[in-house]
């Protein structure tokens, strides 16, 4: 792509608007946004497929700002770009109700694609991102159409990449030879005690080397050709993912650059001028955009709509030449959940089982209704039951991640297109409990499958014991835990979990239960309601037993001692 001045005035006004909102603010964080703009102008202006007029079309390439703390930045872009941010709101930055809180959130503003701000979490969902549109895309894909051919990009600072989740999602990444994916760092050698020297001195490139990614370095993170040049070979790899280590400078043009001080505190009103002066800039006056500036936003969002007049003239064809397979992707896009795939006859739990032996079952009789059903264990398939028995491959290896897994689950599940699921033990809930939050605010339809929920899961002892897991669970708002009792509890918790668009865990047993097939219908409509009557008198009773999972079986015991 060919930069011209206008381009670099483009930039500009992405680092002006920043430091405006983050001043009338009084609060936030103008350094990344001085630093990294060429890297998210060259993104959107000469690679993104992207449309303000549709931001939830399908074949979009998906952009995160993983390092959320320079929401400035990415909301100066989605006002630029037409995506209904409007002047005003840029001025209500990080205040109560707004469309542009401190940290982006997905679901609440258009053209976030995911919420980021605790760090690492974007980046490991991007991974989940890229590896849906694989997954799909080997799926509905044929030579003559490509019906998924999307990038993910997502841009990453050092602290992304201090945290342990990057380093699991990253190895999984190479591994999986998710070819789509592009991560740009952000490498400005600063964050908020100073120097990353003070903590992080490791070779990034050698360990993304080592992980199987694609490694090109831009010395000039100002220069938008060096970057654009890095985006295309990181483009033309198709077996590896590709890092662009851009070499930044924190708080550029500003009087703080290359100090820590500039990460995350407002620039005073006469800093803001300095840097406006020194950036060249033609208004003294805050939230100015030039016209030149906007018309050249408004050209490349266009280019936008006719790369999506284009998809849909290709899925028109689509299903007019491959019927079947076009309603394929109909299923899975529209997540169709077949009305009568819940109800089995009698006889299919037909003896006590364990319920993390009930799940393995239910996945099974959902994977041939379900095409967008997809999940696996860290490391766990045997003992969380969570192999597809006819069709391997949809089993996923997410390793020995937890915390990786789960934020690639909601990853999966931001995508569209999947059911994603991943399994572990209740125990390494903790593992993952960052995810398990970021799920719940985002209220994406992730499945989170933990087995061994008591001490009844053998002799593994106390390290292995969940005992407060299921209460620290339930304390997360929003997340929808459910600890089946038996075999048909386990069949309607699977139901509720893909059919409600909302985070939701299943806690399993290791031993085996009792079923209560003769209390049937009184579980199902009983997980609707999220408590149910087994067995009661028919006089107020002096006393209640309230138990779940595996302790309800219990609790019949104790009621016949009782009694």
């Amino acid at each position: 792509m060919k930069f011209d001045p206008t381009d670099l005035l483009c930039v500009n006004t992405i680092r002006t608007l920043s430091i405006d909102m983050v001043g009338k603010a009084n609060s936030g964080h103008p350094g990344l946004p001085l630093g990294a703009a060429p890297l998210a102008y060259s993104v959107w202006a000469g690679h993104l497929k992207f449309t303000p007029s549709d931001p939830a079309w399908f074949d979009r390439d998906r952009f995160i700002l993983s390092a959320g703390h320079g929401s400035a930045m990415l909301y100066s872009m989605l006002h630029l770009y037409g995506y209904g941010l409007t002047m005003e709101d840029l001025k209500k930055f990080r205040q109560l109700d707004s469309l542009t809180p401190g940290h982006p959130e997905y679901g609440h503003t258009a053209g976030v694609e995911t919420t980021t701000g605790p760090l690492g979490q974007g980046f490991a969902n991007s991974v989940g991102l890229a590896l849906a549109e694989k997954l799909m895309a080997e799926k509905l894909n044929t030579p003559e159409f490509r019906l998924v051919d999307h990038f993910t990009y997502v841009l990453v600072g050092d602290g992304d990449l201090m945290e342990g989740v990057a380093y699991e999602a990253s190895s999984f990444a190479g591994h999986n030879k998710l070819g789509k994916l592009i991560c740009l760092y952000d490498s400005n050698g600063i964050t908020i005690e100073g120097s990353t020297g003070l903590a992080f001195t490791e070779d990034v490139k050698k360990r993304f080397l080592a992980q199987d990614w694609q490694v090109l370095e831009v010395e000039d993170g100002n220069s938008l050709e060096e970057i654009d040049s890095a985006i295309r070979k990181a483009k033309r790899e198709t077996e590896k993912p590709s890092i662009i280590i851009a070499r930044t400078h924190i708080g550029w043009a500003s009087p703080k650059q290359d100090n820590c001080a500039v990460h995350g505190e407002p620039l005073k009103p006469e800093e803001i001028l300095a840097t406006k002066a020194r950036l060249g800039w033609p208004s003294t006056e805050p939230f100015f955009v030039p016209e030149e500036a906007r018309a050249r936003f408004s050209e490349q969002a266009a280019a936008g709509e006719k790369d999506r007049k284009r998809w849909f003239k290709l899925w028109k064809k689509y299903g007019e030449t491959m019927p079947e397979k076009a309603d394929l992707a109909k299923a899975m896009l529209g997540r169709d959940i077949p009305e009568n795939l819940f109800k089995p006859d009698n006889s299919f739990f037909d003896k006590p089982m364990a319920t993390r032996e009930a799940s393995g079952k239910v996945i099974n009789l959902m994977a041939a209704a379900l095409p967008g059903l997809t999940g696996g264990s860290a490391d766990l398939a045997g003992s969380t039951k969570t192999d597809f028995a006819k069709e391997p491959a949809r089993t996923l290896h997410f390793g020995i991640r937890e915390h990786a897994m789960g934020a690639i689950v909601n990853g999966m599940a931001l995508h569209g297109g999947l059911i994603p699921f991943g399994a572990t033990f209740l125990v390494f809930s903790d593992y993952m409990r960052p995810a398990l939050r970021l799920a719940a605010l985002m209220k994406v339809p992730s499945v989170f499958v933990f087995t061994h929920d008591s001490i009844g899961l053998g002799e593994d002892g106390p390290t292995h014991q969940p005992v407060e897991h299921l209460m620290s669970l339930r304390l997360i708002p929003g997340l929808l835990v459910l600890r089946p009792a038996d075999a048909w509890e386990t069949l309607h918790a699977w139901e509720a979990a893909v059919r409600l668009k909302r985070p939701a865990c299943l806690a399993l047993s290791r031993q085996k239960l009792p079923l209560y097939t003769q209390y049937r219908e009184k579980i199902a409509e009983g997980v609707k309601r999220g408590a149910y009557l087994l067995r009661g008198p028919s006089t107020v009773p002096a006393l209640e037993l309230i138990a779940t999972g595996s302790e309800v079986s219990l609790a019949f015991e104790a009621a016949a001692i009782l009694a």
